[in-house]
């Protein structure tokens, strides 16, 4: 009888304080003193992956939906076939879909 009363008041002491360390007020931060309005020439600098230039490693790690294997891939078809022509011609590489394509057009270029 003793032991469950022990416990339901450990029980009732640990609540307690897990919901006050809940409810504490947390210290104010510098995130609202950032302005809400952009600069509009820090979101032009987009950094665009050659497709010519780009090694598998790059590829891989700037680009969506793209794993080592397509990556490999690319690689490999600008090996065999040359430098690509235009952004489109990735759709030739096995693995590369529109869907793929479309997601990362806006990254990629071709010198």
């Amino acid at each position: 009888m003793r032991t469950g009363y022990f416990y339901s008041l450990i029980f009732a002491l640990l609540t307690s304080a897990s919901i006050a360390a809940i409810a504490a007020p947390v210290a104010p931060s510098d995130a609202h003193k950032t302005p809400l309005v952009m600069d509009s020439s820090a979101t032009s600098a987009v950094q665009k992956v050659d497709l010519n230039e780009a090694d598998a490693a790059t590829l891989q790690k700037e680009l969506s939906g793209i794993g080592e294997s397509k990556a490999k891939a690319i690689v490999t078809y600008r090996e065999t076939n040359g430098p690509f022509a235009s952004v489109d011609e990735l759709l030739e590489v096995k693995g590369i879909g529109k869907a793929i394509l479309d997601r990362n057009r806006d990254k990629l270029e071709v010198n």
